[in-house]
């Protein structure tokens, strides 16, 4: 069955729906969903012992008509290789993510693997990640970052709460910036509860991260709409860009540049997320 392609283009996707690779008969679903972008996942959510059965149906399911992102095991695992092989050549591969990406090339080598035209998303979740972030952010194939945050606070022992993690956070911003990459993709929130959600998304958003992993269905009309340009901001945004033009797109002091440079940003994003001004 031929699957509808998804709305919103995967550079400025802002919910990832991570599903569990060995649940197949939730993979329609999960592409029918609200999610900007879905990716299946082989790694954590798989017990090693279930990775080959996991493989092939997630292999199944992009041959015969879905289409999706496979977060695959990380470079230095057992698993890696037979992730890679399995998913090389599938029509309805978006692409991959790499988990507990550490240096440029597990990136470059994933990609080469994947014969050079298959987009990675380094998922960085350690220390030694983040220290590498700029060099990550630069490599070849390299399409967006992505925290891993619980696996960050395992490895560093940092909590959770928000000044702990706005280091990493914002070093994963800088680094997309460094590499010409889109925002980073933040982790997840455990739950559903609406303003936890809110305000977790939001502190992402004020770090300058552009999307977030999603763990439930229920998760997906939250984090979208935080991370949305917001309705006055598209309002504000067009009259700006309404005003320049009649005005003859002539700079009139120092402050014009960087205000046109938000107001076009905020009607694309809105253009292309359908948020009409209020």
């Amino acid at each position: 069955m031929q699957h509808a392609p998804r709305t919103v283009s995967a550079e400025i996707a802002r919910s990832w729906l991570l599903v569990a690779a060995t649940l197949p008969d939730t993979f329609d679903a999960a592409e029918a969903s609200r999610a900007d972008q879905i990716i299946i996942d082989v790694e954590d959510a798989v017990d090693p012992r279930l990775k080959s059965s996991a493989r092939s149906d997630v292999a199944s399911w992009l041959s015969s008509g879905g289409s999706g992102w496979v977060r695959i095991n990380d470079r230095t695992s057992d698993f890696w290789s037979s992730d890679v092989d399995a998913l090389v050549g599938l029509p309805g591969l978006l692409g991959v993510m790499l988990a507990k990406t550490e240096s440029p090339g597990h990136v470059t080598e994933t990609f080469d693997r994947l014969r050079g035209n298959t987009p990675v998303i380094p998922l960085v979740e350690s220390a030694l990640g983040i220290e590498e972030a700029a060099n990550i952010a630069r490599a070849r194939g390299a399409y967006r970052l992505a925290f891993g945050s619980g696996d960050y606070r395992r490895d560093t022992g940092t909590a959770a709460d928000d000044l702990a993690m706005a280091y990493p956070r914002s070093r994963l911003v800088i680094a997309s910036r460094v590499g010409n990459l889109p925002g980073p993709i933040d982790g997840p929130t455990v739950g559903s509860n609406h303003p936890v959600l809110r305000e977790q998304g939001s502190v992402a958003v004020a770090l300058g991260m552009t999307g977030k992993l999603c763990l439930d269905v229920e998760q997906l009309p939250i984090i979208n709409e935080v991370i949305s340009p917001t309705r006055s901001d598209v309002a504000w945004a067009r009259d700006f860009l309404d005003d320049f033009e009649a005005r003859g797109r002539v700079i009139r002091d120092g402050s014009d540049p960087p205000r046109l440079g938000r107001a076009l940003k905020i009607d694309k994003l809105a253009r292309a997320f359908g948020i009409e001004p209020a």
